[in-house]
């Protein structure tokens, strides 16, 4: 009786132990936590401005003509000068250059618009790079600007970013074109030899016809029509995105490129056919198109997700919302002759409904997007809100609700609402799920799931992955911990047993901003003991996580899982290279530097796969 007594309360005593430790680790880590899905522009008090310009204060830009050369980015120096600087002044970018409460409607007819039409779409302190500021009062900033389909101008405001004073507004800036088609993202279309090509202008389709200049490289070159979309504010579901985070998206445009023979190099160029017959043409880029399905050559894929963007001048990140991005980018472009195709797995740039941060972010991947396809899945901060259909409700999106994302971004989709798809590349067989919509057992993406699976012949196409936004298999992320489920709640219940009958090689997730690696795991067991070099069957799927692409880093729970075979608090980026049909590499490389820091190799024979292990196997006959 003594000593089950003392074995309960060295029970309770253990459990409250780790309850404690949990809850400090929480208190320790909600600085880091806090600012998940808080956007820098919602920290500016836009209803709180006040107009008091001033002769004391002045603001100048130059040059005032941009993109002379046909650029769709460049370098203004803004010039500031006043007679009464604080430390906490600071310049606002807005586009349209008339951003005044003239210009735009209330929301509801009971309440008057705010002050400010519209949130910058970036912003910067005076004394940036101008230590000196508050004394002589006088400074300059370099700012990158990005065609953006409209003017631009520079607002200096005193007063900090709660109660903002407007005292002085710069002279206009334009692209010579502001219309010109820019920022082209590749990605694979429905068939294996079809290749996607979206992009951004600034010509509707009562004022252009859109195609794309196309063909093998020195080849005879052809004409493919274009799509043309758009969305208007009404198409969003609230604010920020529907008020003041609202910006013209301009008009989306989607060619598709068929009949494309594999492994050859294509060059395209992006078309406008004015109706006074003159043509804008872009400059000339080039893709290679993809392998046929079970090709054995060497294939190289990089995944990653929850990279955001960041601006190369340093502004409007003063909290640091993304601060690896960049560096990711980087990477990828540095590299980008060894990748064949990238996965952004959800939570793409973070602009939670303030829509110019759209641009910035296609104008950032653009030297990837326009050269491999670029795949997206959809996350919490592209499509959740309230009363949306969303599975989660909660405001992530800042009112976009999957709209944003799925204009601007093609994927071969039945329906773009519901943003599950599947894709082909060579010898591998990739499932996207769209976490932000039901997933579990008798639901349409259920059905979808296992399909996926079922389809692919594994004798040609021998790597199977799964890939979703929200990590539905393992994580030791301490938020997860904290639920008690290691992962998405409902997550694992519905789909193990699909990962374990169709023998998923690898599941590859984002949202926990780190990087984790589980063993071959089937029902929280280890199914294999090997850590690095797995020969024949791996017996269970191995969980990765990948959400470290840029965005505020996510703690782990401060204790060690069965599970878990290598974790990484810090930004980084997955390499899948398929060498064969027997041979895989992955790699887990930092965004600092671009080495590898956890790794392991897949080698086995199609009878491996064949092979049966706990619950993979239907019920066999003993006739003969």
């Amino acid at each position: 009786m003594f000593l089950i007594r003392f074995q309960v309360q060295e029970e309770v005593i253990r459990v409250l132990g780790f309850t404690l430790l949990v809850g400090f680790w929480v208190l320790l880590s909600l600085d880091e936590v806090k600012s998940h899905g808080d956007h820098p522009f919602a920290k500016i008090g836009i209803h709180q401005v006040t107009f008091a310009l001033s002769d004391t204060a002045n603001v100048k830009a130059y040059p005032a003509v941009l993109g002379s050369k046909d650029q769709n980015s460049e370098w203004v120096t803004v010039y500031i000068s006043n007679l009464n600087p604080s430390i906490d002044d600071w310049i606002g970018v807005f586009s349209p250059a008339n951003f005044s409460d003239s210009t735009c409607l209330p929301e509801n007819s009971r309440f008057s618009p705010p002050y400010l039409c519209s949130a910058p779409i970036k912003y910067q302190y005076a004394n940036y790079t101008n230590p000196n500021y508050k004394v002589t009062g006088e400074a300059s900033l370099k700012l990158q600007l990005i065609n953006q389909r409209s003017d631009f101008s520079f607002a200096l405001f005193t007063g900090g970013l709660s109660t903002p004073n407007l005292v002085a507004v710069s002279n206009t800036v334009a692209f010579e074109n502001p219309n010109a088609p820019n920022y082209p993202r590749l990605a694979q279309g429905k068939t294996w030899d079809e290749m996607t090509v979206t992009w951004t202008s600034g010509y509707g389709i009562d004022e252009a016809v859109p195609f794309v200049e196309w063909g093998k490289i020195g080849g005879e070159q052809m004409h493919s029509s274009a799509g043309t979309l758009t969305f208007d504010r009404h198409s969003m579901c609230g604010a920020p995105a529907r008020t003041v985070g609202w910006r013209d998206p301009g008009y989306i445009h989607t060619s598709f490129l068929k009949d494309l023979w594999p492994n050859q190099v294509y060059t395209y160029k992006l078309g406008h056919k004015l109706l006074n017959g003159t043509t804008i043409l872009s400059q000339m880029y080039q893709f290679k198109s993809t392998p046929y399905p079970g090709q054995d050559s060497l294939q190289r894929v990089v995944i990653f997700g929850d990279m955001g963007k960041d601006e190369a001048d340093g502004s409007n990140e003063y909290n640091n919302f993304q601060p690896g991005s960049l560096n990711t980018t980087k990477q990828l472009i540095d590299d980008l002759e060894n990748i064949d195709i990238v996965f952004h797995i959800g939570d793409i740039c973070y602009a939670n409904g303030y829509l110019s941060q759209w641009d910035q972010f296609t104008s950032q991947i653009e030297p990837i997007a326009s050269v491999v396809p670029y795949m997206i899945a959809s996350g919490n901060h592209e499509r959740d809100w309230p009363n949306s259909g969303s599975f989660y409700v909660n405001n992530d999106s800042g009112g976009e609700c999957g709209v944003v994302a799925q204009t601007m971004f093609h994927v071969p989709t039945v329906n773009s609402d519901k943003f599950w798809y599947s894709t082909d590349y060579g010898m591998f067989r990739f499932c996207i799920a769209d976490t932000e919509h039901d997933w579990r057992e008798g639901t349409e993406q259920y059905h979808f799931i296992e399909q996926c699976f079922a389809s692919v012949d594994r004798q040609k196409q021998p790597w199977l992955i799964f890939i979703a936004h929200r990590v539905l298999g393992y994580s030791s992320s301490l938020f997860y911990a904290v639920e008690g489920s290691f992962g998405e709640p409902m997550g694992r219940d519905s789909l193990q047993k699909l990962w374990q009958k169709y023998k998923v090689d690898i599941a590859i997730y984002g949202h926990a901003h780190n990087y984790e690696r589980s063993c071959p795991v089937y029902e929280n067991t280890c199914m294999n003991d090997e850590k690095n070099n797995y020969k024949g069957s791996l017996k269970g799927t191995i969980h990765v996580v990948a959400g470290g692409g840029g965005a505020d880093l996510t703690p782990f729970a401060p204790f060690n899982t069965t599970w878990s075979i290598f974790r990484d608090y810090d930004y980084g980026f997955l390499k899948l290279t398929g060498f064969n049909h027997s041979t895989l590499l992955f790699e887990y490389k930092k965004s600092r530097d671009g080495k590898v820091y956890d790794s392991f190799t897949i080698s086995r024979d199609y009878r491996d796969i064949l092979s049966c292990t706990v619950d993979s196997c239907s019920s066999t006959t003993l006739a003969s």
